[in-house]
């Protein structure tokens, strides 16, 4: 590795490309983490715990956590504390059932109890959790990808947090995203929208009352910092004392590493006017060399003992195609009404919220599936899928069957998960039946993936979105697949006698380059399966393995 480096930086390549090609964060991944965290926190800590699969996670048991919360992709977190409760979800794009909603009491641990969007009103982008006058909402931006789609933002909304949840209901709002609900102390609800606007609600929330209105002209960096775009969107708006506060991200999501940061302003009124944080910004990454770029999206939330957090999103050094991440961060309030948002570039462990001892639950879930049971929302979703699709899959207490939907994986609606790892394998027992085609696919989207798949007499190969050639399939209508992601580093797998003997198939792949800053569309490389063609596929025993 020290070789490869050096012979990569004497060809000029510096701290970033190094970081695109994963060389930083793959050698940081298989040392010891021995770094000097916080006042107080151990010397010497692992760089992970694990949870499920030998999954990562942040608590590490000793009082501290090392960001993400959660690792994988996470995008622009909306928050909601409901009691001792807290509940969560993340932008979740071309992805059905969508916005899955995770529950903590403390804030680190984090587990899935429902997708509450299940029918596909086009790519979800920025949402808002809210509770008011006893019920759930959320607000929901879409931009119309598929057919029957439509740009504009949505509301669904639910007696209980668990569902059911409503059909959707047409705002009307089509030159606007990221918006987030407010209800001000006289009751009345608002929406606040990307580019310094807000728009009044009904008492009900579920229409709007008159047209957007501009109340807010957000922060500007200066004009030589390197950054993708002025961009202000994902604004959250808080009552703290006598002052009402906008938090904003600006310089655009993705980008230059350095793009991405988090604002604030302040205003005795809700409508204005507002001025800007003397510090601004508050979350910047300021040097490839952080842990975590593109920080941006931020939420407040009072934690369990009456302390503050902010919780973002950012992209790990080196590795886009995990999307971005999770984060959560100190906020302390100042003498003079501000705020400030701590914790550098969270590279290291931070002390957990307050009041939090004893609160911890199991973080995340299983992604192994032994399909007995429905996961898809939690574990499983669709890629933009058809309003049919979930008439597709059946189970019948050996596997789960899939019937074959278009020609290859990009017409097929593939079945994807949200992994956190930087080294991973997935294997599963696959069968087809009636001409069908099936296998297993790391898919960003429908224009770039890469994988295998067979049918009873060839196989296929899939790369940069391509379907390539079809050699021999010496295995026939069954067998294990098994794809190794290691840190970039794709190897593929096949076996015909239930996994005593494996053959690597004959082609490799590099797949750091698969992520937004290439293909554009804010998603990640995700793991998953699929079937298309003719007749169905049989899955069988999904294992999901984290690699050291």
């Amino acid at each position: 590795m020290t070789s490869r480096r050096s012979a990569l930086q004497a060809l000029g390549l510096g701290p970033l490309a190094l970081g695109a090609l994963g060389l930083g964060a793959r050698a940081e991944a298989k040392a010891a983490d021995t770094k000097t965290s916080a006042k107080g926190a151990p010397a010497a800590t692992p760089a992970y715990a694990t949870s499920f699969d030998g999954q990562r996670k942040a608590d590490l048991g000793n009082g501290f956590f090392l960001n993400p919360i959660m690792a994988g992709d996470h995008p622009d977190p909306a928050i909601l504390k409901d009691g001792a409760d807290y509940y969560m979800t993340f932008s979740s794009f071309e992805a059905y059932p969508g916005c899955t909603i995770w529950h903590s009491r403390d804030l680190v641990n984090w587990k899935p109890i429902t997708a509450a969007l299940k029918k596909n009103i086009g790519s979800v982008w920025a949402v808002s959790l809210e509770k008011a006058n006893g019920k759930y909402y959320l607000y929901i931006p879409t931009k119309a990808t598929s057919p029957g789609t439509k740009t504009s933002i949505y509301v669904i909304w639910a007696d209980k947090i668990t569902g059911p949840w409503s059909e959707p209901i047409d705002l009307g709002l089509t030159t606007h995203i990221d918006p987030c609900h407010f209800q001000d102390t006289d009751g009345s609800r608002w929406l606040f929208l990307s580019g310094g606007d807000r728009v009044r609600l009904s008492e009900d929330g579920l229409s709007c009352v008159g047209a957007p209105e501009h109340i807010y002209d957000p922060w500007h960096y200066p004009e030589d910092w390197d950054v993708e775009g002025f961009s202000p969107e994902g604004p959250k708006v808080y009552k703290h004392g006598k002052y009402y506060y906008i938090v904003t991200a600006v310089g655009g999501t993705a980008g230059p590493p350095t793009g991405h940061m988090v604002i604030a302003a302040r205003s005795e009124k809700l409508g204005g006017p507002y001025e800007n944080h003397p510090g601004n910004p508050l979350v910047r990454t300021v040097s490839t060399a952080e842990k975590w770029w593109s920080r941006g999206h931020a939420s407040l939330i009072e934690g369990p003992g009456g302390d503050w957090w902010s919780i973002y999103h950012g992209y790990e050094n080196g590795y886009w195609t995990l999307g971005r991440q999770a984060l959560l961060a100190p906020v302390t309030w100042t003498k003079d009404g501000w705020f400030e948002i701590g914790g550098g570039d969270l590279s290291k462990p931070i002390a957990k919220p307050k009041g939090t001892a004893g609160l911890a639950q199991p973080h995340g879930l299983p992604l192994s599936d032994d399909f007995s049971t429905d996961r898809t929302g939690t574990v499983w979703n669709f890629f933009r899928p058809a309003p049919t699709e979930m008439q597709r899959v059946s189970r019948d207490g050996d596997g789960l069957v899939l019937q074959a939907a278009g020609t290859t994986p990009k017409d097929s609606s593939p079945l994807l998960m949200v992994v956190g790892d930087q080294a991973y394998e997935v294997q599963c027992d696959i069968e087809v039946t009636g001409g069908a085609r099936a296998g297993l696919v790391l898919f960003y989207d429908d224009r770039l993936y890469c994988g295998l798949s067979f049918d009873a007499k060839n196989f296929q190969v899939h790369q940069y979105g391509q379907d390539r050639s079809r050699p021999a399939n010496p295995h026939g209508a069954r067998l294990l697949m098994k794809i190794r992601n290691d840190r970039h580093i794709v190897s593929i797998f096949t076996s015909g006698d239930g996994g005593k003997t494996w053959k690597r198939y004959d082609r490799g792949m590099e797949v750091s380059g698969y992520h937004h800053n290439v293909r554009n569309g804010f998603l990640m490389l995700k793991p998953g399966l699929f079937a298309s063609v003719a007749g169905a596929a049989r899955f069988r025993n999904f294992q999901y393995r984290a690699l050291p």
